[in-house]
């Protein structure tokens, strides 16, 4: 006989995290693996660096906050989540621009080989900076396969295998051991993008070998819109890595203001410009929701959160026409589930003004992030019977539904 729902609540081991974010009434918030929710210990934090730190101490807060080893303490607690050293980790950057700091790097390292290897449903930016690259150097080449096509694929001229652990749109969880175990068979390097990952699940960098790796702030980490990212570097590879965005602050020395670049012997060398205090502030204090958390409790309650989530979805998907995108294997999921359906769009629009906050990913996905510190079973069972209530009473066919906005 199932728990019940109320059961599963009050023995869940993670429920006094939900108090640690701001939620407003009434709304269940299933995109935090878009912009995770605001926790409360920024708001306080934010407020003593701006007005404290900014506003008295000035420029002083550099050395006196210690503002300038900001990059590596928030990499230090981003790479406990990751599986990775703190020396291995600095925040700082977009993904974007992460991915292209050590795309180049990587290649570098492979000199002679010509070919990225990548998934044709990768994140977009993700194949936008390795085309770049590719264009860039000239006479590389981006071979993009299905995710079937992976290991095929992979041979001596490849250079690099670029890939996200969890597809964006359908939450499909790639084998990092295996495919970084295959890629280094044939001689090749392995950079991953854990946009989806980091936070949402353990992830075991130095365990399978990884050389590379980059991710965002702002979803399962928490940091806000337009947090810092973070990139990885094995230990292995940091004195061989040329930063080819050689700015000052990944200089050796940045405040002996020498003409001439010469790398940090450390991490710090893929740094480039001055960090962005505030973001990196506020990503700091979210950070702190981990301190006592254990990612495998993380991990068992997310199969938990979804798994509801599927069966409750079952008789609404068979009898409205959606269908799963998402894999039932747990070994093959991340911490969302999508169905696909001809009107997702503007079914997820009418669930929003339900009170239940999904996404919409083109073209036709309807996506549900599951974040583990503040979601209740209860918010899953209730979510569904929202979005029964808009399939039921064809909420989504109102006109205001089918305009699409800016941002989907």
């Amino acid at each position: 006989m199932p728990t019940p729902i109320h059961t599963l609540d009050r023995t869940d081991p993670l429920r006094h995290k939900r108090a640690e974010f701001v939620l407003p009434p009434g709304v269940i918030y299933l995109d935090g693996n878009s912009l995770g929710a605001l926790p409360r210990r920024v708001l306080g934090h934010l407020e003593q660096v701006v007005a404290q730190q900014w506003g008295q101490d000035l420029i002083r807060s550099w050395n006196r906050h210690g503002w300038i080893d900001l990059p590596q303490r928030v990499g230090a607690k981003i790479a406990r989540l990751i599986g990775a050293k703190p020396e291995e980790v600095v925040a700082a950057d977009s993904t974007s621009v992460n991915l292209f700091k050590l795309l180049l790097a990587a290649l570098r390292l492979r000199a002679g080989r010509k070919v990225i290897v990548s998934e044709r449903d990768n994140f977009p930016t993700d194949l936008y900076i390795a085309q770049g690259v590719a264009r860039l150097l000239e006479g590389y080449e981006l071979s993009l396969v299905d995710k079937e096509g992976l290991e095929a694929a992979l041979d001596d001229q490849t250079a690099v295998l670029l890939l996200t652990e969890v597809d964006y749109r359908t939450g499909y969880r790639h084998d990092m051991a295996h495919l970084t175990r295959l890629a280094h068979q044939h001689g090749a390097l392995v950079l991953w993008d854990l946009a989806h990952s980091a936070g949402a699940f353990p992830v075991a960098l130095n365990r399978h070998q990884v050389d590379f790796a980059v991710g965002c702030g702002y979803k399962y980490l928490n940091g806000g819109p337009g947090a810092p990212a973070f990139l990885f570097v094995a230990e292995r590879h940091q004195p061989s890595v040329v930063p080819f965005l050689s700015g000052w602050m990944g200089h050796q020395n940045p405040f002996a203001f020498m003409p001439e670049y010469t790398p940090a012997e450390d991490i710090r060398r893929l740094m480039v410009g001055t960090p962005s205090i505030l973001s990196l502030c506020a990503l700091d204090a979210a950070l702190e929701v981990f301190a006592d958390v254990d990612l495998e409790t993380v991990r068992q309650k997310s199969l938990g959160l979804t798994d509801l989530f599927i069966e409750r979805m079952e008789p609404l998907a068979r009898r409205y026409g959606l269908r799963l995108a998402t894999p039932l294997e747990h070994h093959r999921r991340g911490s969302q589930v999508s169905y696909r359906h001809p009107e997702g769009y503007a079914i997820m629009q009418a669930l929003i003004d339900q009170g239940v906050i999904g996404d919409f990913r083109a073209p036709d996905i309807l996506r549900f992030g599951f974040t583990p510190l503040y979601l209740r079973y209860a918010d899953v069972v209730e979510a569904v019977e929202r979005l029964k209530r808009v399939l039921e009473q064809a909420l989504w066919k109102d006109p205001h539904y089918q305009a699409r906005a800016k941002v989907t």
